[in-house]
């Protein structure tokens, strides 16, 4: 494989990571109002722990390069929903009322790379049984 293309997946599922552990952080420490957003858009307020959880733990595993083709699979379906149930109706680049999606496809472009390709080098993942070392 080649090294540039490897670099450039260590570089997506860092950033991906950071992303998603600072969304998952926020998240988690305004509780409260998360349960209340997410019963607001009509879906259960025990789904917010799920997400704030899958985005904070999720993160910090895919820095780690750890379980990286399932977390980017699982947190490309949180992105999925977020665009069809928020903000799908506010238009690519937003309105005045709220944001667009732009950001949400692009993490979710970033995820399906991902999940497609996996971690490749300075991954966790390389250390499990049945995997290649990088």
């Amino acid at each position: 494989m080649n090294n540039r293309y490897e670099w450039s997946l260590l570089v997506i599922r860092v950033m991906l990571g950071l992303t998603f552990v600072v969304h998952g952080y926020v998240k988690v420490t305004g509780m409260e109002g998360t349960v209340g957003f997410f019963e607001s858009l009509g879906l259960p307020g025990a789904l917010a722990y799920v997400v704030a959880a899958l985005e904070l733990v999720g993160g910090l595993l895919l820095i780690a390069g750890l379980f990286t083709r399932l977390l980017s699979l699982l947190l490309g379906l949180v992105m999925l929903g977020a665009t069809l149930k928020v903000k799908l109706a506010g238009g690519f680049l937003g309105s005045g009322q709220g944001a667009g999606y732009e950001l949400d496809l692009a993490l979710l472009a970033m995820a399906a790379a991902l999940a497609i390709s996996g971690s490749k080098f300075y991954a966790l993942d390389s250390l499990l049984p049945g995997r290649k070392r990088s």
